[in-house]
C-alpha cells in the first residue's frame, strides 16, 4: 500500500485526509498519463454522498485542463463504472465512493481499461505527483482542453447487462432489498421489477448524509427484520457503491459472502461451469466454508483480505469464482469486480434453479463461531510487530489447534488492527480475542477512542 492509496483507492474524510486538491491533482495526473500517445477518455461514477459531487468537479478540472475528455454516469454503482471501462473503450474509469464508510468519508477508486482496479505502479505515480516529486506536468491549451459529456445512458446499458444476465423470470418471488441510501437506489429496483420480482426496498432515498447509515450490508439487521415482517421469499443488501452484497433468507438469518460462495460454488461445479473446481476465498472466510467445501469436493485458496488480491489470484489461474465474507464476490465470466446486484442475480438464478428457498440450500454449512474487534492504535506494524503481541498470538493458535485460529491483520484502509477469533463456541473466542488485546494495551499500543 502506498501513502495515500490503500487496497481500495484513495480513502479519508472529505477535506480533512482527502481534499479537493488531491482530487484535482489525481485528474491532472491521470489525464496527462493516459492522454500521452491520444486523446485520452475517461469515465466518472459516484455514490450519494454530500462531497461525491465536489469530489466529481475537482477531478473533471484536473482532468480536462490535462487534455482529457469526460464521460459522466452521474450515481451509479462501482460495478458500472468497470462494465463501461471494460465494454465501450475508456481508457480508465473514477468512482468516487468510501464504499461501506459513513458519509463524511469519501474515496477515489480508479479502474483501468481491462475493468480492474488500477495497478499499483500507476497508483505510485499518482502519489509523487500529488506529493510534488514530478515535475509540474504540461497543460491543455486551445482547442486541446478535455470536455465533458452526459454518459447516463452507459449506465442505463449495464442495467440492460443485468436484466439479460437473468435466466428466468422472478415473478414468483417477493424480494427485499437495502439499498443503503447509496449507489443501488438507482439501479437495484429498476432491474428486480424489470424481471418481475415483487420488489420491496428500503433505505432508497439518500440525501447526501444518509449513506450506510443504520441501514445496508453492514446493518444486515434491519433487513432481517423486514424480511420477517414483510413475509419476503429473500432479501439483498447492499453497501454505498454497491460493490458487496450479503442476503438474508426467508427466515430472516444472515446469509454472508462465505455462504453465498458456497451455494454459488456447489452450484456452478453441479453445472459443469466452475473453472478448474475451485473457489477463491480469502483468510477471514469461516473454516466451516472450508470444511463445506471439502465434504462437497470444491477446492479453494486464500488470499490476503481485499477483492483486489482476490481477482488478481483470480485473473492469474483463471478461476471464476472468488470473494469475501464481507460480500465482495466476483463472477469473472460476467464482471471483473465484487458486484453486488449480480451477486443478487446468481443467488436467484440458484433458488429458482433448484427449487427450494435459500435457507434449505445453506443448511449444508455450519459456520464457526467468530468474533472480530478492531482495535485503533498509533502504529499499525509496530503493533502487529510486538513480541508480546505475537507471542499471544502464538498461544492461542497453540491452544485452537485444529478446531479454531486466529488471525491478526493490519487494516488497509484505517489506523486499526483487527483481531478475529473462530473457536468452537462464542465464550471461547471472546476469551482468546480479549487476551491479545490485553496484551496490546499492556504494551500502550492502543490508542483510545
Amino acid at each position: 500500500m502506498g501513502k495515500y492509496f490503500g487496497t481500495d483507492g484513495f480513502r479519508g474524510e472529505a477535506n480533512v485526509d482527502l481534499t479537493v486538491e488531491h482530487a484535482f491533482k489525481v485528474g491532472r495526473y491521470l489525464g496527462w498519463y493516459f492522454g500521452k500517445e491520444h486523446k485520452a477518455r475517461i469515465v466518472i461514477g459516484k455514490d450519494t454522498r454530500r462531497s461525491s459531487y465536489m469530489f466529481e468537479y475537482s477531478l473533471v478540472a484536473g482532468l480536462t485542463a490535462s487534455g482529457a475528455d469526460v464521460y459522466l454516469l452521474h450515481v451509479t454503482t462501482t460495478p458500472s463504472v468497470s462494465y463501461v471501462v471494460r465494454t465501450e473503450d475508456f481508457d480508465c474509469g473514477i468512482m468516487i465512493s468510501a464504499s461501506h464508510n459513513p458519509f463524511y468519508d469519501n474515496g477515489i477508486k480508479v479502474i483501468n481499461g481491462l475493468g480492474h482496479k488500477i495497478e499499483s505502479e500507476v497508483e505510485n505515480q499518482v502519489e509523487a505527483y500529488i506529493d510534488g516529486e514530478i515535475a509540474e506536468l504540461p497543460l491543455a491549451v486551445g482547442e486541446n482542453i478535455g470536455r465533458t459529456v452526459d454518459y447516463s445512458a452507459g449506465r442505463n446499458r449495464y442495467i440492460g447487462y443485468l436484466i439479460m444476465l437473468a435466466t428466468r423470470s422472478f415473478k414468483t418471488m417477493k424480494v427485499g432489498l437495502d439499498c443503503s441510501n447509496g449507489s443501488a437506489s438507482s439501479i437495484a429496483k429498476s432491474v428486480f421489477d424489470a424481471l418481475g420480482a415483487k420488489t420491496y426496498t428500503i433505505h432508497n432515498e439518500p440525501d447526501g448524509t444518509n449513506i450506510n447509515k443504520d441501514c445496508g450490508s453492514t446493518h444486515i439487521e434491519v433487513l432481517q427484520r423486514f424480511v420477517k415482517e414483510k413475509g419476503l421469499d429473500i432479501g439483498f443488501a447492499y453497501d454505498g457503491d454497491a460493490d458487496r452484497c450479503i442476503a438474508v433468507d426467508e427466515n430472516g438469518n444472515l446469509v454472508d459472502g462465505d455462504l453465498i460462495l458456497y451455494v454459488c460454488g456447489k452450484y456452478m461445479k453441479e453445472q459443469g461451469r466452475l473453472d478448474k473446481n475451485t473457489v477463491v476465498t480469502t483468510v477471514m472466510s469461516n473454516l466451516g466454508l472450508y470444511k463445506a467445501f471439502e465434504k462437497a469436493g470444491i477446492d479453494y485458496v486464500q488470499t490476503a483480505v481485499g477483492d483486489k488480491y482476490v481477482n488478481e489470484s483470480m485473473v492469474e489461474n483463471g478461476y471464476c469464482l472468488g470473494g469475501e465474507q464481507s460480500g465482495h464476490i466476483i463472477f469473472s465470466k460476467h464482471a471483473t469486480t465484487g458486484d453486488g446486484i449480480l451477486t443478487s442475480l446468481m443467488l436467484m438464478e440458484v433458488v429458482l434453479e433448484k427449487k427450494t428457498t435459500l435457507g434449505t440450500l445453506t443448511s449444508e454449512v455450519k459456520i464457526f463461531p467468530q468474533l472480530l474487534k478492531n482495535v485503533r492504535v498509533s502504529n499499525k506494524k509496530e503493533a502487529r510487530e510486538n513480541p508480546k503481541v505475537v507471542k499471544a498470538i502464538e498461544e492461542v493458535t497453540a491452544l485452537l489447534g485444529d478446531d479454531g485460529r486466529i488471525l491478526v491483520r493490519e487494516s488497509g484502509t484505517e489506523p486499526v488492527i483487527r483481531v478475529m477469533v473462530e473457536a468452537s463456541s462464542d465464550e471461547q473466542c471472546k476469551k482468546c480475542v480479549d487476551s491479545v488485546i490485553q496484551v496490546m494495551k499492556g504494551e500502550n499500543l492502543i490508542v483510545e477512542s
